[in-house]
C-alpha cells in the first residue's frame, strides 16, 4: 500500500471513529429530550460510521489473530497509560483545566486495569470462560464478574456501572 493512501485511511478512520462517538452522543442526548426517532436515526449513521471504521482497520492490516490482538491491544492500553495520560495531565494542570486533568487521569488510572484484563485473557487464551463485564460510565473502569460497592478509580455509585452484553 502506498504511504500516503495508509495516512489517509489513518485519517479516515479517525474521523469516522470521531462521528460514530459524536452520533452516539448525540443519541443518547435525543433520548434524554424525548425524541426517540432521532435518537433512532442517530444511532443507525453511527453504526454506518462504524463499518467504515472496521473497513480501514481491515484494508491497513490492524486486525489480525486473536492472539496478536490481544498483545496489541495489552501494549497500547500500557502505552497511554505511560506515555500518552501523563503529558496530557501535566498540560491540563498548567493551563488551570482541573475537569481534564481529572478526566485524563482517571482514563490512565483505567488504562491499567484494561491492560489487566487484557493479560488475563492472553494467559487464559484457551480457555471459553464466560465473564460478564460492567463498565463505570463516569470514568470507563471495567469490572470483571460483579460490580464492585463503588468504582474503584472514581468512586462512582453502583448505578453508574452497565453491563455489555
Amino acid at each position: 500500500m502506498g504511504e500516503k493512501t495508509d495516512a489517509n485511511l489513518k485519517k479516515a478512520f479517525q474521523g469516522e471513529a470521531e462521528a460514530y462517538f459524536r452520533n452516539r452522543a448525540f443519541a443518547d442526548q435525543a433520548d434524554k429530550e424525548g425524541y426517540g426517532q432521532i435518537a433512532h436515526m442517530f444511532r443507525a449513521i453511527a453504526e454506518a460510521e462504524a463499518v467504515h471504521c472496521r473497513n480501514a482497520l481491515k484494508l491497513r492490516g490492524i486486525i489480525k489473530d486473536t492472539e496478536t490482538n490481544l498483545t496489541t491491544a495489552f501494549e497500547r492500553e500500557l502505552m497511554a497509560k505511560n506515555d500518552h495520560y501523563p503529558g496530557m495531565i501535566k498540560q491540563a494542570e498548567e493551563e488551570g483545566v482541573k475537569p481534564a486533568a481529572i478526566i485524563f487521569a482517571r482514563a490512565r488510572d483505567v488504562e491499567e486495569m484494561h491492560a489487566g484484563i487484557y493479560k488475563k485473557a492472553l494467559d487464559h487464551l484457551m480457555e471459553e470462560r464466560q465473564t460478564q463485564y460492567f463498565i463505570c460510565s463516569v470514568c470507563g473502569y471495567v469490572a470483571d464478574g460483579a460490580i464492585p460497592d463503588k468504582c474503584p478509580v472514581c468512586e462512582a455509585a453502583p448505578e453508574k456501572f452497565f453491563e455489555v452484553k
